[in-house]
């Protein structure tokens, strides 16, 4: 088969070259469909269920809705898990699917069981689902401000109605027609109400309640229509407007008649007035208010894009807000993907640019160096064609394994050889080798190599998969990485059978010379004693050889663990806790100084802040957090560019604990989300308790946070904050009750309505409308003496204070419950700085074990981004010894002979020592990304030793004896050798020394190929023949598996 694809490529050489021009053309128009990312999204299917239960405390929101909630999704089909939070006020559950569950399907499923539930729930509390996005949907985030100058027509300054006004009637519209985006959420400003603010006093006076303003604006504001008359042929409608349409016609509505029969006007007992309901979150920047507006991308559309299209159309929204307003991007996930982009794409560039000139400086040819280097081009503009087609995304991880030294490893061995035997074919004739003549020495020299060459690539792409037995979030991670690197392979593999012989019989037409190369005659010649050497002291090396094999493998025991390292997306995300209770004006101010502080720092360019919760609660938050976003200079803008980014996190943890009052979590944006996609927290490790009492929870939780604290590289060590949070208690005097004849829901009804406030109406003005709340002034209600004095209104219209039927109490109470699995949860968390995470944990769960004793009934678990080290460990290590038996059984079919297929397999584990020696001498911890390097490595030094070993073995077949086939052999090989060990290592030299965003999570993967290269060389060239002189003679059978 594979003789007959050889003979039609060069006889049909021609058509080879118009299909190659063919898959350029479709690979350019892939590449402008391709879809780009920082990295990709391991967000697992989840669908989150908010309900909002105004004035309901942590334990009733958990007893009357979360738990109501949680059960009605159990049972459902691929359900993972299930974890919940209840807060003041908020319930939300998360449903978990599998992987691989459609997510609309999940949706359906949520939303029929949460149809079930809603009839159990209380009365008013409307359970809603979450927008259509992934964890990492938050690509964009805006702020609207005015300055300090800027004021409204009517000549006063903007206040946060007005900003607010902004948001929901100008911006978010327009930015949700935007393609791709599924939600605009805002969080900040103050949502204009219609507030009516009764005066007790006056109510007393006038023997009115509550009750009599709510139901005369009710009475009062509305528009009926009364069918229809027919006159004169013509129809007319008959409507009778009562809507309220200004603040005058809502004062001017009567509630009652007074003694003298005057009426009594809602102006007369209240004050009417433009306000804002109660406040549940804020947001700042630079130090000043703003109102922040989150853009969440649809699931499964491209972050690039998406992002784009936003700023584009924020530009012109911006020209339709009222003048002195300005929207102002301060997020934006493109940033982020350009600056990687951009680090990915100098890699492969200077590594393509370093493998060619390598090919020509030992090949010596021109026309044969570029002709394996147009290998690199195709094969990557096939793989384009291929991520398009399987919707894999261009990102750090997808594209951080290509390694275009791999990639033309085929083209180089068949491209070597060809030039070597048309030099030998020309030798001693003047004149070109006819058409016919040459194409026969391209065919003999192409079969030559070709099945070796096919084979050795076919295992480099053998051993990519155990990468495809990873499952969950590090499935996600790797799964587009190795997808990527083996389309890639097979693209190169393809053009190597078809493309480079056809261009090889084109272009090397003429007199072909193998011209003297210095650098390959000092190699042999520096090679030629060293090989004798070699074969002299056989047993030496060998021994030599097992005793570096054996003291890697300790070293790498002794080595730290990551699951991969973390990138530095260029910005720091500060987590800001306060007291539990406190209130938002207070934490404003808190936020204000804090931010005061940061920008004091040469290196920050800007600092925003969301405090609270937003609109749509996605990321539900206590007043008392904020999430602090420091957004940092180019590095060419700093005072000392050179600065490592550590140093300047150090510098802020400096900076902000002199601020009091503040506890922190210094991570970064993505990073933070990461984190809590994968297990619910936003901390590198979580310890999770679990039980049913919530003081027991939390006594063993402050046991393990004293233990992890004092670990080395314990970092923001937290207990979350589940208790503290001050509560006013109203407690009926049921017997007091019931002498005036009183119940527990009227009760609660005038406290709810008073302080709490009640919407009894809503104001249109064209499309805006705007919520009529009644409730009592500020002042008041700010007061908690006043909450005693309260009038309740008896049944025979006399009213009595609130003080005689209830009992006023302050005491803490529960901040937050949440729920995993059906229990309750309390989570301890830490970073790790300064540290590796593998024995980082190890240390943790030692300590634990050793100090820890849980109550019966209480468990605790793990989790964080060690699971999936942990997850990831356990499948690699079945994985990879079944990948390297694989390619033995594959090494023995093809050679027909064990020993030789053992001897070619003693490459792997002294490849691997370079790669660990690399990682030790660079002071770098063992991940999964340095795994994908040693899983790289492996196929090369099969690679390597496989086309030694058939030519040598091939030697011998025409008789020499077998030192003179192993000498000879390995200095013929000597070129090959070589050109594909520095091919493979210069191609990844930029990778491992670039310092460009994104970096970091490719270094570790290139420093384990180039060092293990470099081993796996010196392998290959002196104790491979080596070993081949100690085993004796042998044959070989002409390799067949990849025929």
């Amino acid at each position: 088969m594979l003789e007959s694809i050889l003979r039609f490529s060069l006889a049909r050489r021609w058509l080879i070259v118009a299909a190659a021009v063919a898959l350029i053309a479709l690979g350019l128009y892939n590449l402008a469909r391709l879809p780009i990312d920082a990295v990709p999204d391991i967000t697992n299917v989840q669908v989150q269920i908010n309900t909002e239960a105004p004035g309901y405390s942590p334990l009733e929101t958990e007893q009357r809705v979360t738990y109501l909630v949680e059960n009605a999704m159990a049972g459902l089909p691929a359900l993972a898990y299930t974890r919940s939070l209840s807060r003041y006020g908020l319930s939300q559950v998360t449903v978990v699917f599998e992987d691989g569950t459609d997510i609309y399907f999940a949706r359906q499923l949520v939303n029929e069981r949460v149809q079930q539930v809603r009839t159990l729930l209380p009365v008013g509390l409307d359970p809603a689902l979450g927008p259509i996005a992934t964890g990492l949907g938050e690509i964009f985030m805006f702020t609207l401000d005015a300055g300090n100058d800027a004021r409204r027509a009517d000549g006063a300054h903007f206040d946060a109605h007005d900003l607010d006004d902004a948001m929901r009637w100008i911006v978010r519209p327009q930015l949700a027609q935007v393609p791709g985006v599924t939600e605009v959420n805002s969080l900040g400003g103050q949502p204009r109400h219609v507030l009516i603010t009764p005066d007790p006093a006056r109510l007393r006076a006038h023997a009115l309640d509550f009750d009599d303003l709510a139901e005369a604006v009710l009475r009062n504001n509305s528009n009926r229509g009364a069918g229809y008359i027919e006159r004169h042929g013509s129809q007319v409608l008959i409507r009778s407007p009562g809507q309220a349409e200004s603040l005058a016609d809502i004062r001017r509505i009567a509630v009652a008649a007074g003694p003298d029969r005057a009426p009594v006007r809602l102006a007369d007992v209240a004050t009417v007035a433009w306000g804002s309901a109660l406040r549940t979150g804020a947001a700042t920047m630079n130090g000043q208010e703003v109102v922040l507006g989150t853009v969440f991308m649809l699931m499964g559309e491209n972050a690039r894009t998406v992002s784009r299209d936003v700023a584009a159309r924020l530009e012109v929204i911006q020209r339709s807000l009222p003048p002195g307003i300005t929207a102002r991007a301060v997020y934006d996930r493109t940033w982020l993907v350009d600056k990687t982009l951009d680090t990915v794409r100098k890699n492969l560039l200077e590594g393509a640019a370093l493998v060619v000139v390598v090919l020509f400086l030992l090949l010596g040819n021109l026309r044969a160096a570029l002709i394996t280097a147009l290998v690199i081009p195709l094969a990557m503009l096939a793989t384009v064609t291929g991520m398009v087609q399987n919707q894999i995304s261009a990102n750090l991880m997808s594209l951080g394994a290509l390694d275009f030294g791999l990639i033309v490893d085929g083209a180089v061995i068949i491209v070597e050889n060809c030039v070597r035997r048309l030099a030998d074919a020309h030798r001693g004739r003047n004149d070109a080798l006819p058409l016919r003549e040459r194409l026969e020495v391209v065919y003999a020299s192409t079969q030559e190599v070709i099945r070796p060459s096919l084979f050795g690539v076919a295992i480099i792409t053998v051993v990519y998969v155990p990468l495809f037995a990873l499952t969950g979030v590090e499935g996600k991670m790797f799964h587009p990485m190795a997808i990527t690197v083996v389309m890639a392979l097979m693209a190169a593999l393809v053009l190597s059978l078809t493309f480079v012989p056809a261009a090889v019989a084109l272009t090397l037409r003429g007199r072909v010379t193998e011209k003297r190369n210095r650098l390959m005659d000092a190699a042999t010649a520096a090679y030629r004693p060293l090989l004798a050497l070699a074969l002299r002291a056989r047993w030496a090396i060998c021994a030599a050889a097992l005793v570096l094999v054996l003291a890697c493998a300790a070293l790498a025991t002794r080595m730290g663990s990551e699951f991969i390292p973390s990138l530095d997306e260029g910005d720091i995300a500060l987590h800001a806790l306060r007291i539990p209770g406190t209130s938002l004006t207070q934490a404003l101010d808190m936020q204000v100084t804090l931010e005061a502080a940061i920008r004091e720092m040469p290196e920050v360019d800007r600092v925003f802040a969301k405090l609270g919760t937003a609109e749509v609660a996605t990321d539900p938050m206590p007043p008392s957090v904020a999430d602090t976003f420091v957004m940092l200079k180019e590095r060419d803008q700093w005072p000392d560019p050179r600065k490592p980014k550590a140093t300047v996190v150090a510098e802020l943890a400096e900076v902000v604990a002199r601020v009091p009052g503040n506890n922190y979590e210094i991570t970064q944006p993505i990073q933070m989300r990461f984190n809590e996609l994968i297990s619910g927290v936003r901390s590198d490790v979580a310890v999770k308790l679990y039980g049913d009492d919530l003081d027991t929870l939390n006594a063993e939780a402050r046991k393990v946070e004293a233990l992890i604290a004092a670990i080395p590289g314990a970092a923001d060590v937290r207990v979350e904050q589940t208790t503290g949070l001050p509560m006013m208690q109203i407690l009926p005097d049921r017997a007091a009750l019931a002498r005036y004849g009183l119940s527990v829901a009227q009760v609660q009804a005038v406290v709810a309505t008073a302080f709490g406030g009640r919407d009894i109406g809503v104001v249109y003005q064209g499309d805006r409308r705007f919520p009529i709340t009644l409730r009592l002034p500020e002042t008041l209600r700010n007061d908690p003496d006043s909450l005693a004095r309260l009038s309740v209104p008896l049944p025979s219209g006399v009213q009595v204070p609130l003080r005689e039927v209830a009992h006023v109490t302050l005491a803490p109470g529960p901040n937050q419950i949440n729920r995993e699995q059906g229990k309750r949860r309390v989570v301890v968390t830490a970073n790790v700085r300064g540290r590796d995470l593998g024995s980082f944990i190890e240390a943790v769960q030692d300590a634990i074990d050793a100090g820890i004793t849980l109550p019966a009934g209480y468990w605790l678990d793990y989790g964080g981004t060690f699971e999936q080290l942990h997850s990831a460990r356990q499948r690699l290590s079945v994985m990879v010894p079944a990948t390297l038996a694989l390619i033995l059984g594959l090494l023995v079919m093809a050679f027909r002979s064990v020993r030789d297929a053992l001897v070619i397999s003693t490459g792997v584990p002294l490849a691997l020592t370079g790669g660990v020696l690399a990682l030790w001498l660079r002071d770098m911890p063992l991940s999964i990304s340095a795994g994908v390097g040693f899983i790289a490595l492996s196929g090369v030094a099969v690679l390597n030793g496989l086309v030694m070993v058939s030519f040598i073995r091939r030697l011998q077949d025409d008789g020499l004896p077998l030192h003179e086939a192993i000498r000879d052999g390995a200095l013929s090989r000597l070129r090959p050798v070589l050109m594909t060990a520095l091919v493979a290592a210069l191609g990844f030299v930029p990778m491992a020394f670039n310092t460009g965003i994104g970096s970091e999570v490719q270094r570790p993967l290139a420093t384990v190929v180039i060092g293990g290269i470099l081993s796996s060389t010196l392998l290959t060239l002196l104790v491979l023949p080596a070993l081949l002189r100690m085993m004796g003679p042998g044959r070989l059978a002409e390799p067949v598996a990849a025929a």
